[in-house]
C-alpha cells in the first residue's frame, strides 16, 4: 500500500458524510470521493508511481503485464482518463476514484477545523487536498484500487450539476416588512 497527498484537485461525486450501500441490499456502506488530476502534474506522478509500486509489491515478476491488463477496466483500475466519460470536469483530466469504509476526515483551509455537511463544503467541483492510499488485490478481486482518509477544502471551483448549497451571502438583507406584499 502506498499513500499519497494530493494537492488542489477536484472533488467529485463525493459522499463523505454517511456510508451508503454501493449496490443496493449488499449490506456494504462506503464512503466515496472522486479525485479530478492534471496529467502531468506533480500529483499525476505521485498516484502513477504508488499504481506502479504497489503492483510491484503485490503481483511481483508479473507486475507489468498485470497492470496492463488492468488499465482502462473500471472495475479493476482505480486512476483513469477522464476523456472516457461524459462528466463535468472530466474532459482533459485524469481521474482517482476512491471508496473507504471508515468516515474519512473532513477539515477546512485550517485542517484543525472539522467541517460537516451543514457547512456546504467541500462540494462537487471545489478543489481540495486528500490524503489516499493505493493497494492492490490478488485473487478474483484482482485489481489496484484506493481508498481515502481524509479531505481538507482548499478553494471554491464552478460546481459540477449538483450544484454548490446557497449560503448568506446568496441574499440580501430586507427590511422590516419587506415582502410581505408576497404573502
Amino acid at each position: 500500500m502506498s499513500q499519497v497527498k494530493l494537492k488542489n484537485v477536484r472533488l467529485s461525486f463525493p459522499n463523505l458524510w454517511k456510508a451508503v450501500e454501493f449496490k443496493t441490499g449488499d449490506g456494504k456502506p462506503r464512503y466515496d470521493a472522486t479525485f479530478l488530476v492534471e496529467p502531468g502534474s506533480d500529483n499525476d506522478k505521485a498516484i502513477k508511481a504508488a499504481v506502479r509500486e504497489t503492483a510491484k509489491e503485490t503481483f511481483g515478476a508479473k507486475w507489468e503485464a498485470i497492470l496492463k491488463s488492468l488499465e482502462g477496466n473500471t472495475n479493476k483500475m482505480c486512476y483513469l482518463d477522464g476523456n472516457l466519460k461524459e462528466y463535468d470536469g472530466y474532459k482533459g483530466m485524469m481521474y482517482l476514484a476512491c471508496h473507504a469504509k471508515a468516515r474519512p476526515y473532513v477539515c477546512d483551509k485550517n485542517p484543525k477545523v472539522q467541517l460537516t455537511e451543514e457547512d456546504g463544503r467541500p462540494y462537487a467541483g471545489c478543489y481540495v487536498n486528500a490524503t489516499v492510499e493505493i493497494y492492490a488485490q490478488k485473487g478474483d478481486k484482482q485489481g489496484v484500487r484506493a481508498s481515502f482518509t481524509g479531505v481538507q477544502f482548499a478553494a471554491d471551483g464552478d460546481a459540477f450539476s449538483a450544484g454548490k448549497p446557497a449560503s448568506a451571502n446568496d441574499f440580501e438583507e430586507l427590511e422590516e416588512g419587506a415582502g410581505s406584499d408576497m404573502l
